[in-house]
């Protein structure tokens, strides 16, 4: 192959790359914890009072299939001051998108527990997902679309243990939502953060009614 050949072919393979990769979680893409007082996970960051404008804030993540809708759907919610599309609970402390180490798509929700109690947050959150099925959500089917709720603060693991033997009540078949302490977590790339509101059109599993129902909701 001449080098003239060998330079097209080169261009040509980082273009396909870089299509892939801006494929993240379209309609056809598969794949195969801190106690309380104690160092947080790795890649957790904070979200201190002093952060917030000096709100009580704190945070929960969630998985529930492609981040880029639940991002945007949990985001809309009153009480909640910050959304974060990344990744959680792989094996490595430091994840990028598809490096296969078994990550979930997950929501970093930072939120005001006096507007938006956890409890009221995990109810929306079923509302937007399957929670019998999976690795699967929409037309997103993989380990990375799996549905979870995981913790920093040991003190929510009742709240969650409690919110999903409720829900078990109202299916006949098990819930397949998992839960535990965050172990890893890593900031998706930038152009997932917020990738609804960039692209409009874009792929979502979740409908415009839920994010309707989610931007009226509040606590009974």
């Amino acid at each position: 192959m001449s080098r003239s050949h060998s330079l097209i072919a080169g261009l040509l393979s980082v273009s396909l790359l870089l299509t892939l990769s801006l494929a993240a979680c379209g309609a056809t893409s598969s794949s195969g914890g801190a106690s309380a007082g104690g160092a947080p996970p790795s890649g957790a960051g904070s979200a201190m009072p002093s952060d917030l404008g000096g709100k009580d804030v704190k945070a929960i993540y969630i998985a529930g299939g492609c981040f880029w809708g639940l991002e945007k759907y949990i985001g809309l919610v009153h009480g909640v001051v910050d959304a974060e599309a990344g990744y959680a609970n792989g094996a490595n402390a430091s994840a990028t998108y598809g490096d296969g180490s078994g990550y979930a798509e997950t929501v970093k929700v930072v939120y005001d527990p006096s507007e938006a109690p956890l409890p009221f947050l995990l109810g929306l959150f079923y509302d937007a997902i399957e929670p019998t099925s999976v690795n699967r959500q929409g037309n997103d089917l993989g380990t990375e679309y799996r549905t979870g709720i995981y913790y920093t603060d040991e003190a929510d693991a009742a709240v969650i243990e409690k919110s999903l033997a409720e829900l078990q009540e109202r299916y006949a078949q098990p819930i397949a939502i998992e839960s535990g302490p965050l172990i890893h977590y890593t900031r998706a790339e930038e152009y997932h953060q917020d990738y609804l509101q960039k692209n409009p059109g874009g792929y979502c599993h979740i409908p415009q009614k839920l994010f309707d129902a989610a931007a009226a909701a509040r606590p009974e």
